[in-house]
């Protein structure tokens, strides 16, 4: 087992952990989530563990639970399995909004240097699907890297990147490919010891072949390669992995989809707040305004339509979100309120 320093371990977490009012705690990292269950690293080597009740009865009311990549603070085993009894505060977190109807939120990723969103050059691209990771990656408080993975599929590479340009403002941009392993050297300098990444995309864009190329070895499986050397991916659960130069990253499954869960456009869409800054009027929606200076962009051609379309779906998204939000934890306060009392009343009777 890695010692805690390769683990991204520092004077900052172990001064947060001192905090932790308990002498059987240790710290730990979890590295890996399996249903119920965690994998979590310790100076004590790899245990398994569970989460405390607590820490889900909390949750209901908008409290963590774990998730790969999070320091915590774990009982000693006193058998096979451990206890995580808190989570210390995430220095970022990648969040998402659960999948269906749940207005719950689903943290992928946590406490995470470098986003690495993987786009495939293939038929699968999408820059409005690009918009929307770059958007999460921004608020997650990592730092975004777009990986234009298949590269040796695309007629015009140069093209591409010329496109991600208009929506991945100030985001590094690195076109690879993980059969011929052209580019991948461009992203060892965000892999360094004690450095965490982690990988999102939707299935299929190669993020578990990507991980075996920098490992050097096959850490990850993928189904049998397809007819132009591509893996298919088929990773089921979020894992963190230690890279022979010391870096660090988390591996998830595709996203079918990536549904925001709470923050603001204005990282992601900077040339649309700059324009914004112009508006005639201050609470412009910039949609029949006079004075709009967005629409003046996208009539004089320097702002795309589509770019506005997606950036109003993300704000009428987000704002969605927000009020539901808001409602399910009313309703769990309430709730939790009412259990009180009715302890209270139970230990108040003769």
């Amino acid at each position: 087992m890695p010692a805690l320093e390769a683990l991204g371990w520092d004077d900052d977490w172990s001064s947060t952990f001192e905090q932790t009012e308990h002498d059987n705690l240790i710290p730990a990292r979890v590295a890996a989530q399996h249903r119920g269950e965690y994998s979590v690293w310790s100076e004590d080597g790899e245990v398994r563990a569970r989460a405390a009740g607590k820490l889900f009865y909390e949750h209901e009311v908008g409290g963590p639970i774990p998730a790969v990549g999070d320091w915590v603070a774990v009982e000693r085993p006193d058998g096979e399995r451990a206890v995580i009894t808190s989570i210390l505060q995430r220095r970022s977190a990648f969040v998402r909004k659960n999948a269906g109807n749940d207005s719950t939120d689903q943290v992928l990723a946590a406490n995470v240097d470098t986003a690495f969103l993987l786009a495939g050059l293939d038929d699968d691209f999408s820059l409005r699907r690009l918009e929307r990771y770059i958007t999460t990656a921004w608020e997650s408080g990592a730092q975004p890297i777009v990986v234009l993975t298949k590269a040796d599929l695309c007629a015009d590479v140069g093209d591409a990147v010329l496109a991600v340009e208009s929506v991945a403002i100030a985001v590094p941009i690195h076109p690879v490919s993980n059969l011929s392993g052209t580019g991948l050297d461009t992203l060892e300098p965000y892999l360094q010891p004690g450095r965490t990444a982690v990988l999102l995309g939707s299935s299929g864009v190669g993020k578990s072949t990507l991980l075996n190329r920098l490992a050097g070895k096959e850490v990850m499986q993928t189904r049998a390669v397809a007819a132009d050397g591509t893996g298919r991916h088929t990773t089921t659960h979020r894992e963190l992995v230690q890279l022979p130069a010391g870096g660090l990253i988390i591996d998830t499954p595709g996203l079918r989809e990536l549904q925001f869960w709470e923050g603001d456009l204005s990282a992601a869409f900077e040339d649309i707040e700059a324009l914004a800054a112009e508006c005639r009027f201050r609470n412009c929606v910039h949609a029949r305004e006079p004075g709009c200076a967005v629409l003046g962009a996208v009539d004089d051609g320097t702002l795309e339509l589509d770019r506005l379309r997606s950036w109003r779906k993300l704000q009428r998204e987000l704002e969605a979100i927000a009020a539901r939000t808001d409602t399910r934890l009313r309703l769990a306060r309430k709730k939790r309120w009412k259990q009180y009392a009715s302890v209270a009343r139970q230990r108040s009777r003769p």
